[in-house]
């Protein structure tokens, strides 16, 4: 049973990670991470889940109109994120791991996964933050506030200072 771990890190080892670092299994184009690995001493903030903002102040209160589409959801659910990270001397990059819970747009009775990913590659798997999150995407009845498409919440890891 001891032989297991080394053989389970041994690859990422080999390939040139530092041992203090996130391992970030990559499977396939789709821009998710299949494994990750993480450090001891590293430590791990949970973020609430968080739809978005107000986008149109002069629609109803928690109205579809008042939040946006699918995607203008998520990119504001995203910035929100973007933002609590910044308060914690986090980023985006810091994210391991995300669930996404999305309820079908009223109007089409379907999933706008296509919406949400559209805002999502905005922010994982760029050239400029390339990390990809290990991710789940929820079909669900309904959220909290009826105008929300999207929640997303985050598991984020701070590596321990060197």
């Amino acid at each position: 049973m001891v032989a297991a771990p080394v053989l389970l890190s041994a690859p990422a080892l080999a390939a040139g990670a530092p041992a203090e670092s996130i391992i970030r299994h990559g499977e396939g184009k789709f821009p998710i991470s299949a494994a990750i690995e993480v450090p001891a001493g590293a430590t791990t903030i949970y973020l609430s889940g968080m739809g978005a903002p107000v986008q149109d102040k002069t629609a109803p209160p928690k109205s579809l109109e008042a939040y946006g589409d699918t995607q203008a959801q998520t990119l504001a659910s995203l910035q929100r994120i973007e933002g609590e990270l910044k308060k914690l001397n986090l980023t985006m990059g810091d994210i391991v791991q995300m669930h996404i819970y999305m309820v079908a747009d009223p109007r089409t009775k379907q999933l706008d996964f296509e919406g949400m990913m559209k805002a999502y590659t905005q922010y994982f798997g760029t050239e400029k933050q390339p990390n990809l999150p290990v991710r789940s995407a929820f079909a669900v009845a309904q959220l909290a506030n009826p105008g929300w498409l999207i929640e997303i919440e985050v598991t984020a890891i701070r590596l321990p200072k060197k």
